[in-house]
């Protein structure tokens, strides 16, 4: 029998095209769908009635890029530069990860997600050296009462050779259904800029298997024009290309994504912290590109698209005021508003996806991926003003109280419902014994602050190839 939920008396951000705002209002739940929005409301027989009072229901959040493999080593990494992860996951201890330990990162960060209101998340998963670590991600996933995207990957080998695998081909048979909205697929790599352009053969993997690719663009010493230009110039840039972070392009490269329709996954957190370069929604603005929001890794930073939105806010906004200062003009009206970074963590990710036909917006016909931000508890809930701004600069995930993912009521009353949570600290501390035992104690203390070798991590770091753009953009 269909589950059937009704809230009562929400603030309701419906983030339809019209960016309605509802007050007093109730959501009807049948089944995996929105059935009714509007006031009194009778609940039917056997439903589930949550009163909303003084709260605020909005679309799941949907998060577009997160390496989820790395959530068992989350914080490790706090100090760490671009570089220093490079250095870590691509060149050293990533390889000691078994499928098992993608398994318990996996879990853990499903089981974040959820909790924290992201009710899809696009695993970035570059960690997946083996179909049997593909099957673990996957596995974990799919024990988790969420919406996923598998975006798959292999750092420790190129795009066209992973790709090219048989195993990768039946991977994709055995576990991937298309047109499931609850775990979609993904290509994911990256494209070095190499005139030979080896990237090609995984482009045209993915055309023929009818699926998108999402790729690290932009990114300080690693990524940059050349790449897009490649792309644009074979004609693998198309509307569902997901670039991530995007922030070190020239003009041509913003206006070749703006015209072949693409969008942007913006990690700003990541950006700030790590270097990849300053975060670019202030040029994506200008150039009419679509932006969704990702967190990237919890190897660094918080799990949730409320900090997301909050300093993609504060970034845009301080890089406005400094160009206005340095022309000794004043900023009176800020451009990014807290509507815009809430759109951008819901519809931005549905469109981004191309989910918006069914998620990203509450409205009567589309899946019930719903979030209750209401705390009885908590002083910052009240008064809900400008609910908006509350949600972006005021609301935290200790204020997430109900999640429902597909109609399922996945957390109430603050606590996760359906969840193994021990289950999944077993797995992770299982993984984090393998890696110290494995590494040696000195060198596992010493890889949250770890040495820069004199590899070519400095010009290039990609393990998979000897390209060197030349770029004096790693030197010391």
């Amino acid at each position: 029998m269909s589950e059937i939920v009704l809230f009562t008396n929400a603030t309701v951000l419906t983030m339809d095209d019209r960016h309605t705002v509802l007050t007093g209002s109730d959501v009807l739940v049948i089944g995996d769908r929105i059935a009714e929005i509007g006031t009194g409301l009778t609940a039917p027989d056997g439903a589930t009635v949550i009163d909303a009072s003084g709260g605020i229901l909005m679309p799941g959040m949907i998060d577009t890029h997160r390496h989820m493999w790395q959530t068992a080593m989350r914080g490790y990494g706090a100090d760490w530069t671009l570089t220093q992860y490079f250095v870590w996951y691509y060149l050293e201890s990533g390889k000691l990860f078994r499928p098992e330990d993608v398994y318990a990162g996996n879990l853990l960060a499903a089981i974040e997600a959820i909790d924290a209101g992201v009710t899809t998340t696009v695993d970035w998963s570059h960690g997946l050296q083996t179909p049997q670590h593909a099957d673990a991600a996957v596995d974990a996933l799919q024990a988790v009462p969420g919406r996923f995207v598998l975006a798959y990957g292999n750092i420790q080998q190129g795009p066209w050779e992973w790709s090219a695998d048989p195993a990768f081909r039946d991977f994709v048979n055995r576990r991937i259904t298309p047109g499931d909205d609850m775990l979609g697929f993904q290509m994911a790599f990256d494209v070095t800029g190499d005139p030979a352009f080896p990237e090609r053969a995984a482009f045209e993997v993915a055309r023929e298997l009818g699926v998108p690719v999402t790729t690290h663009a932009g990114v300080w010493g690693a990524t940059n024009d050349d790449g897009i230009r490649l792309m644009y110039e074979n004609g693998f840039m198309t509307p569902q290309t997901v670039y991530v972070h995007a922030a070190t392009l020239k003009p041509d490269s913003y206006q070749r994504i703006a015209a072949t329709g693409g969008s942007v996954s913006v990690s700003t957190e990541s950006e700030q912290s790590a270097g990849q370069g300053y975060p670019s929604t202030w040029a994506l603005r200008d150039h009419g590109i679509p932006v969704s929001l990702s967190m990237d890794t919890s190897v660094w930073w918080s799990g949730d698209l409320f900090s997301a939105m909050r300093t993609t806010l504060g970034a845009d906004r301080s890089r406005e005021h400094l160009e206005a200062h340095s022309k000794t003009e004043t900023v009176t009206h800020v451009h990014l508003r807290a509507e815009h970074v809430v759109d951008w963590a819901t519809r931005g990710g549905s469109r981004a996806l191309g989910l918006d036909d069914r998620l990203g917006s509450l409205e009567p016909g589309k899946k019930a991926d719903i979030v209750l931000l209401r705390n009885e508890s908590s002083p910052v809930m009240f008064p809900l003003l400008n609910p908006y701004g509350h949600v972006a600069f005021q609301a935290q995930r200790g204020d997430v109280e109900a999640v429902l993912v597909n109609g399922r009521i996945v957390k109430r009353d603050h606590k996760l419902v359906g969840v193994d949570l021990a289950a999944a600290r077993t797995a992770v501390e299982s993984t984090i014994e393998h890696l110290r035992s494995t590494m040696g104690e000195e060198a596992w203390l010493k890889g949250m602050n770890p040495d820069v070798p004199e590899t070519k991590v400095t010009d290039n770091p990609y393990t998979y190839t000897d390209y060197d753009a030349g770029s004096a953009q790693w030197k010391h």
